[in-house]
């Protein structure tokens, strides 16, 4: 139960400060719906703008024909969504009570508010493992779709750790820029379904070798230069010349301040229903990479945003109706 006077209410808060975030915040201002996003201090380990401020150059988003720093993008999308009227503060959402409306959403510092609707845009952050932190951008990464097409990645050998479908995928794709990839995977079998394992094993580029661990990434103090492997069976250590190493381990949905008060998949992702952002709870959207376990990519994230923001209008009006039919305040009053 809630026992905290709230420092203020709003008509919609944003939790979140990714491209999703920001898109929606952009939408919402000028809908003069005036939100107050939640953009985070580390929230989940990563600063404000979310794993795209971690990221190098960012190629694939319309608008920017030279490319664009990561941080320096998330920057622009701060400024923007400033610009229109969003009040942005620096703070972690720690929990929030979804239990009764308005719903009350409590930040780290001790920033109570409530509000009428929210739009959830907390992103998903990649499982990595716990070697090659000095070269991360500079060789290591990710996300292969958002980084494989790197000039340092041309025409050179990669290696992806994982043995899913999203390792399958990210190999293959992979392959349109390397000489020759290198799957890693700590079992002695693939976990991908047999249709992806097939199509990866057929493609010349790609080499697989099973049963080993990556515990160590070289480089020269600039970029990545090669990985230690080890032998699960033999315990002999490999070392593989390699420019990229790309982490296909799965993601992790930033839900736990949730407390599964909103309806989530096997793998902890919010569900939304179909062509929707809409949530199991009332006036509670989803958009971006947390509802997002396909694609994860920003201009998909921007997207949903959009749409999260426009369906908080619809929600805003019919519920600014019915409680004028009802004869009861305005929610957002």
């Amino acid at each position: 139960m809630n026992t905290s006077t709230p420092n203020t209410h709003e008509k919609v808060v944003i939790i979140g400060s990714g491209p999703g975030a920001h898109t929606a915040a952009i939408y919402l201002s000028r809908a003069e719906l005036q939100p107050l996003m939640f953009e985070g201090r580390l929230a989940a380990g990563v600063a404000a703008g979310g794993q795209l401020a971690t990221t190098t150059d960012v190629e694939n988003f319309p608008g920017f024909p030279d490319g664009i720093g990561g941080y320096e993008f998330t920057e622009r999308l701060r400024e923007q969504s400033s610009k229109f009227g969003s009040r942005i503060l620096t703070e972690t959402v720690s929990r929030v009570d979804l239990s009764q409306r308005p719903y009350t959403i409590f930040g780290e510092s001790g920033t109570v508010v409530t509000t009428d609707s929210i739009v959830i845009a907390t992103g998903a952050t990649a499982r990595r493992l716990a070697v090659g932190d000095e070269y991360w951008q500079r060789g290591v990464s990710a996300c292969a779709v958002c980084d494989g097409a790197a000039p340092i990645f041309r025409r050179k050998t990669l290696i992806v750790v994982g043995g899913g479908d999203s390792a399958m995928e990210e190999a293959i794709f992979l392959t349109k820029y390397a000489s020759k990839v290198i799957v890693v995977h700590r079992r002695d079998d693939l976990r991908a379904s047999k249709i992806m394992a097939t199509r990866a094993r057929k493609n010349p580029k790609i080499e697989f070798l099973l049963s080993h661990e990556i515990n160590q990434v070289k480089g020269d103090g600039s970029l990545m230069t090669s990985v230690l492997s080890k032998s699960l069976i033999t315990g002999e250590t490999l070392e593989i010349p390699a420019s990229g190493l790309f982490f296909a381990i799965g993601h992790e949905p930033n839900v736990k301040f949730l407390d599964s008060q909103v309806a989530l998949d096997g793998n902890n992702y919010i569900i939304t229903k179909p062509d929707s952002t809409t949530t199991s709870v009332p006036g509670v959207f989803a958009a971006g990479d947390v509802q997002d376990k396909k694609w994860r990519q920003a201009i998909t994230a921007a997207g949903t945003g959009a749409m999260a923001a426009l369906e908080v209008e619809a929600y805003m009006e019919e519920n600014m109706q019915q409680h004028e039919t009802e004869g009861l305040p305005s929610p957002a009053a």
